[in-house]
Parts: structure tokens; sequence; C-alpha cells
């Protein structure tokens, strides 16, 4: 079987399907349209998000057998086609999990005690102490959106706070314990004074977060969103943040970033985002929060496994 690597991922993944007696092709530097010209050879394709994989893109590979994300969401491949064509998908979301999660905490942590602000002042000479008093997050409720691996994994990480989690997931039940309550949005609106966002991002989530979602909230709140960039509406973040709705946010995904998730913007900066920029209320970073060392193994291993197991066996 004839594999083309489009993105560069971790070499245990190559090394795994060559054992096998899969043939392993470096195409980290083909165009789509040099891809194509191999449509006969292409029976298995490794991407991160570089390419797009809408219909008419697939139903030119006809001996196409799998495609494999190395990440979580299948956002950049059209699922249903390939369900359709008998296609498989792979991804591998439980190699990042643990990285987005301690990720999620560090941000929020550093939003909670001013910790990026005061290292700034501090190297422009100023000592602001007072300015600088945070808050504990013992004692606070946690709502989490999207309780698939990342957001369970991010309640784990809370285990040792004082804290109540409240999770809700549309299309998973029966998840809740002793540590997480299930419950339903409406909960999370009322109890909150943290949300963090782990959901997909697709036709319900694009946009979801905006002027009417954070005025939903009873209680001012810190957001979080590591999952997509495009799931919060920046101006109503803006705007929350200006009304003391939103006391700080971190983002590590930005509304703005290209879909390959490698640069911010491709033209212009809008003027929202310089807004972000600007705003002492929020933390950002660039797409980095399952992009550990332990995560860049771990994802490829994961992959491996699900592709071996299900194509070899």
């Amino acid at each position: 079987m004839k594999v083309f690597f489009l993105d560069s991922v971790h070499p245990v993944l190559h090394e795994r399907l060559t054992k096998v007696g899969c043939e392993c092709i470096d195409a980290t530097k083909y165009s789509i349209e040099q891809l194509v010209t191999q449509r006969t050879e292409v029976e298995g394709i490794v991407v991160r998000a570089r390419i797009v994989f809408n219909e008419a893109l697939l139903g030119q590979f006809e001996n196409l057998k799998f495609i494999a994300r190395s990440g979580s969401g299948l956002e950049n491949i059209d699922v249903l086609y390939c369900k359709r064509k008998g296609i498989r998908c792979f991804n591998s979301p439980e190699g990042n999990r643990n990285a987005v999660a301690e990720h999620a905490l560090g941000m929020l942590l550093s939003l909670m005690n001013n910790l990026s602000l005061a290292n700034d002042q501090i190297r422009q000479g100023q000592w602001k102490r007072e300015e600088n008093r945070g808050e504990e997050l013992d004692g606070k409720t946690i709502g989490i959106i999207g309780f698939g691996n990342n957001g369970s994994a991010f309640a784990k990480k809370l285990r040792g706070f004082d804290v109540k989690i409240l999770a809700y997931d549309k299309y998973k039940q029966g998840f809740g314990d002793a540590q997480v309550q299930e419950c339903t949005l409406e909960a999370i609106f009322t109890e909150a004074d943290v949300l963090s966002l782990h959901i997909p991002q697709n036709k319900e989530t694009y946009g979801m977060v905006n002027d009417a979602f954070i005025q939903s909230f009873s209680k001012p709140i810190y957001l979080l969103n590591l999952s997509r960039g495009k799931i919060v509406q920046t101006e109503a973040l803006l705007k929350g943040i200006e009304e003391k709705k939103i006391k700080a946010a971190g983002l590590d995904v930005l509304e703005y970033e290209s879909k390959d998730f490698e640069s911010m913007f491709s033209n212009e900066i809008p003027t929202a985002l310089t807004g972000l920029i600007q705003s002492k209320k929020v933390l950002l970073t660039p797409h980095i929060g399952g992009w550990s060392k332990e995560s860049y193994f771990k994802l490829s291993d994961v992959l491996a496994d699900k592709i071996i197991d299900q194509m070899f066996h």
C-alpha cells in the first residue's frame, strides 16, 4: 500500500507503517495538482491541516483506502463522502489531550493571577502589587463545554483544586461522576465562573460564542478557547470584556488564523484582532495547546495503532 505523507509528523508513523509493508512517500512539498497527478497510486494519506479534502478532490482518488489526520479535528476532510465511498478516516485526539489540558490550566492560572501582565510590567520598570492582586481557583465553578478527549482531560487536571466542575456535551450522556457533574448549557450560564471550550468546529459551533451567548452568563467569567478559533466571535468577545461580562480570556486559537493553522492571517490585520492584541485582558498563544514534545510522538503512535489495527488485521 502506498501512503502519501502530506505534512510532517513524528517518524514513528512512517517506521511502523513501513514494518507492515507500506511504501511511505514524502509528499510534504506536493501541491494539490502534484498529488492528483499520482491519483491512481494514492492508497493512503497522512495529513495535518495543509489541504482540505472536499468531495471534489476526494473523488479523484479512485484507489484511496484511508486518510489519517494527525490531530483531533476532521473539519478539513469530508467525512460523510468518505463514509459513502468506504474510505476510512482516522484521527488521534488521544495523542494531545494531556498537552491541551495542561495548557488550559496554565492559561487559566496565568489569567487569574495576572502573571503575563505583571511580567511585562516588571520588564518595563513597573512594580505594581495591588493592581495585580489575583483570584484563587479554589471555590470556583468551572464550566466545560465538550466532554470528549480534551474536555475530560482538562477536568482531570482540575482534581487537585477545590472546584465544582459542570460539563455539558450535546452528544454525550452518562459521563458524570464524583468529580464532574453532567449538566445543561443553562446550568453553565447560571453557575460558571470559568468557561472552557473543547468542541469541534462544524455548522453548529461556527460562531457559537456570540454576543447573545456571552450575555447569557449570570456572572462575569474567565473564557478559555483551546478548540477552534472560529467558534468564538472576536468582536463579541471584545464587547464582553469591555462590558465586564468577561473578566479575561485565554485564546490558543484565533478566529483569523489560516486553515492550516500555520499563520495568523492571510492579508491585513482585522480591526478586531488588533483589539485582541492590545487588550491586557487577553492571553494569546499560537495554536500550541496540543504542541508538546510528548504529544508530537503520541499523535503519530496513536495513528499507527489505529491504521494497523483496522487496515492490516
